[in-house]
């Protein structure tokens, strides 16, 4: 049941300036009820996280079968553990819904939702757009509203300014707007020492009023607040962080390239690299870049300057080879195949994990996609195993055309023993915990080893003996 509606607009709008402001008060104590637009994997902790403090939670989301997993104690997401949020739904201070009427009740309002990109790295802002419009009839005096989606600098001002402002309400004196980017490290913010409490939290208003209000949020369940002076730097910020991490990753991947035609261990260089205590920061190569952030976010900030007709060279460049990794990965497993005197053309070849990351379950933009549609595309017999993805579907290149995005087949999830020992070859894309490296090497002939994972398997006795696999790195 979702508690009475605040009194109307009309109403809430005669009220006086001391009685506005109680907002704050209810932030502060933690009596306010707080609504969360969007219970992925930045909504749902963050909604947890406030229950956790005291605030009774709304969450929306337009997926059913996600809201009714959420109401059961079912956490669909790997940060949230299902004990924890079982807890918050019987204590009342937590419910899912997928009406954004629900959002009457609630003091604040914040939006977790995606922000992709449509073809040509343009990007989509109709997650953003239709959520705005679709809590604009349940707006009211004294709402706190911020946005946490990536997005480019102006974003907030432009898209949610406007449609705020439409209803007739007065941004920093009826309404409060702030921006304060989401920070979640899938997989890695439930664990010890990096939390949504532990992690620094950016926080920028649209007034002074406004960041005094977003402030009043997150204070009671983030340690270290950091005020910006103007949405567009937190906007810009949060863009930077990514960024950076983006062009970092470029370059390590273009030296393994080198260190490929060189002969070098490209691994081996950068542990010694990283032996100096002072102005180096290791970053790995991989087979490419993945996942819903990282490689789409700068796309976002590349966008915007373009509009200003001013280029973003580094980060276009570092796309650039990110995006060619996958297709270096396949020409290794195609040399190391011709070694054995096999072609890529009907050799069977598994591609152990294929989500973008250890440990998650998430396959968005993850590289094996690509990696295993090249491999299809040049005839060889593709599987996969991953023990979080029971089912791929996977776009293949059709031979003679420049559409890498084709029409998808669809694999299922292959035994791990059995793959191991009936493929040719094994391109290790993502080095999941629970893999035992040892048996992977016992069982397999031939891998193409992206991650390293393998470093600390011991090479066999007589090199080449049929024990273990022929082990090719990056």
């Amino acid at each position: 049941m979702h508690p009475a509606a605040r009194p109307s607009t009309h109403a809430r709008a005669d009220a006086s300036t001391s009685e506005r402001t109680t907002l704050a008060s209810r932030l502060h104590d933690r009596t306010a009820t707080v609504g969360i637009i969007g219970l992925g994997f930045a909504g749902l902790p963050l909604g947890v996280a406030l229950a956790g403090a005291g605030f009774r939670v709304i969450g929306v989301d337009l997926d059913a079968s996600k809201v009714d997993a959420i109401n059961a104690g079912r956490s669909p997401i790997a940060d949230v553990q299902d004990d924890a949020l079982a807890a918050l739904r019987t204590s009342g201070k937590f419910e899912a819904t997928t009406e954004y009427a629900a959002l009457a009740a609630a003091d604040s309002v914040t939006i977790c939702v995606p922000t992709p990109l449509l073809p040509g790295h343009v990007p989509d802002l109709t997650y953003i757009e239709s959520a705005v419009d679709a809590l604009a009839p349940y707006l009211h005096p004294e709402m706190l509203v911020v946005l946490e989606s990536t997005t480019y600098p102006g974003t907030t001002e432009e898209i949610i300014q406007p449609r705020v402002e439409a209803r007739g309400l007065r941004v920093g004196v009826d309404v409060f707007i702030g921006f304060a980017p989401e920070r979640i490290d899938p997989g890695a913010t439930s664990s010890p020492g990096l939390t949504v409490h532990s992690v620094p939290k950016l926080v920028a208003g649209a007034t002074p009023a406004c960041l005094m209000h977003v402030q009043a949020l997150y204070a009671s369940i983030v340690d270290r607040l950091v005020p910006v002076s103007s949405l567009r730097t937190a906007e810009m910020a949060k863009l930077v962080e990514n960024s950076f991490r983006m062009v970092n990753i470029a370059f390590v991947n273009e030296v393994a390239l080198m260190c490929d035609r060189l002969g070098i261990d490209v691994w081996e260089v950068i542990d010694a690299a990283a032996t100096k205590p002072y102005g180096f920061l290791p970053h790995y190569p991989g087979p490419g870049l993945g996942g819903h952030c990282i490689p789409v976010d700068p796309y976002y900030l590349v966008w915007k300057l373009k509009t200003l007709n001013m280029p973003s060279r580094f980060i276009e460049l570092a796309g650039e080879i990110n995006r060619a990794m996958p297709a270096h990965v396949v020409s290794k497993v195609a040399t190391a195949l011709e070694a054995r005197g096999l072609t890529v053309r009907g050799s069977r070849i598994l591609v152990l994990g294929v989500t973008y990351k250890r440990d998650v379950a998430d396959v968005r933009e993850s590289p094996s996609l690509d990696i295993l549609g090249l491999l299809a595309g040049r005839g060889a017999v593709v599987a996969y195993h991953d023990p979080y993805v029971p089912v791929l579907d996977v776009p293949v290149q059709a031979p003679g055309t420049i559409d890498i995005h084709g029409a998808p087949i669809t694999l299922h999830r292959s035994d791990l023993l059995e793959g191991l020992a009936s493929s040719d070859c094994v391109v290790l894309a993502t080095d999941h915990t629970s893999y035992d490296w040892d048996v992977v090497v016992r069982t397999a002939r031939l891998i193409i080893d992206t991650r390293n994972a393998l470093r600390h398997v011991g090479a066999p006795a007589v090199p080449n003996d049929g024990t273990r696999a022929a082990i090719v790195k990056l």
